[in-house]
């Protein structure tokens, strides 16, 4: 499972494309990292703990000092002050904001449910082009100042991989094809509303974007993915163009990225943002809730494809707000509007 916010095909296109050889050298550098963290993660042994409620955030942000080292040294912990780090400081407000996010929304205690502390490392690598949640902690890289900034800046990107680890101790689903685009699509969904939460914008306000803020300047892209139109969130020749799909009849099959992970979460992001757009309000409080109840709420399996969640969710919204709820009804027609059938 390589829980990246960047996907590989950006880096490979980076790779291969730029024309500084110190851009390419540095994705190639940051695949290779990736790489190696997607080995070490099929490693670990996660064991869902007892819930708990303590609800008091317990955060420890680490200075990798750009070696590749994990945790790194001590740089903040719960309750100290401020360090003058932007990354660090800007890691620790993040975990705060996203355990919040779920403490407020859904009543859950930090990513197992149970309090768990919420590490992070910063500075990691040198010119490192991605962060990600690793099975136990976080991990950002400064970027290349030229293409990607600091990874510690949006507050979606800590949201995203955050969500990976609560996937992790619920559905688990296996990060792989439609059940890992869904895995990918999760984060992006939780990690947008974190930020709405956050901005206290409703979905009507809401940019709907993850990763804004990670490009550089002069680089022709407003984002990573675009929920609301996936395929437009970048063009740019070091980049490539933006390839995720938003309807089923452009699903990609393909043997890279775990089978296109990253690309085809676009389908089922779409959905969620239709579902959330034509309910209308806080996108967490009705929406966001029939994702949570059905990611936590043992409806999915690990192999769950498109079709099964989007059958769960409207399972879910009918148990919510009835069978004939206005929700259930935007749930599954959200769905049917990407392509997803949901058989009556």
């Amino acid at each position: 499972m390589r829980c990246t916010i960047v996907p590989p095909h950006i880096l490979e296109r980076v790779a291969e494309a730029a024309e500084d050889p110190a851009l390419r050298e540095s994705a190639r550098r940051s695949l290779t990292i990736s790489s190696e963290q997607r080995a070490a993660r099929r490693a670990l042994t996660i064991e869902a703990p007892a819930p708990s409620a303590d609800f008091t955030a317990k955060r420890s942000v680490h200075n990798a000092r750009n070696q590749e080292t994990l945790p790194g040294d001590k740089a903040r912990d719960e309750g100290a002050p401020a360090t003058g780090d932007k990354a660090v400081d800007q890691s620790y407000d993040w975990l705060g904001v996203t355990f919040d996010f779920f403490e407020a929304a859904y009543r859950r205690d930090s990513i197992d449910g149970a309090g768990l502390r919420l590490v992070s490392t910063v500075h990691y690598g040198r010119s490192y082009e991605n962060a990600f949640w690793n099975g136990e902690q976080m991990v950002y890289g400064d970027g290349d100042g030229r293409l990607f900034l600091a990874f510690t800046g949006p507050l979606d990107v800590t949201g995203h991989e955050l969500v990976h680890g609560i996937t992790q101790y619920t559905a688990n689903l296996d990060y792989q094809g439609q059940s890992g685009a869904l895995n990918e699509s999760v984060s992006d969904v939780f990690g947008s509303l974190v930020k709405q939460w956050h901005l206290k914008h409703t979905a009507d306000r809401a940019d709907w974007l993850i990763g804004q803020g990670l490009f550089a300047e002069g680089v022709n892209a407003k984002a990573l993915r675009s929920m609301k139109e996936p395929g437009t969130a970048y063009d740019d020749p070091r980049l490539g163009k933006d390839p995720q799909p938003g309807h089923m009849n452009d699903y990609v099959e393909t043997h890279s990225d775990n089978g296109g992970v990253h690309i085809n979460s676009g389908i089922p992001n779409r959905a969620f943002y239709l579902a959330a757009t034509a309910i209308g309000g806080n996108a967490w409080e009705k929406a966001g809730r029939v994702w949570y109840d059905t990611l936590t709420g043992g409806r999915i399996e690990r192999t769950t494809d498109f079709a099964g969640f989007a059958a769960a969710t409207v399972a879910t919204a009918a148990g919510l707000y009835g069978a004939g709820g206005a929700e259930t009804r935007a749930v599954r027609d959200a769905w049917a509007g990407v392509g997803v059938a949901v058989p009556r």
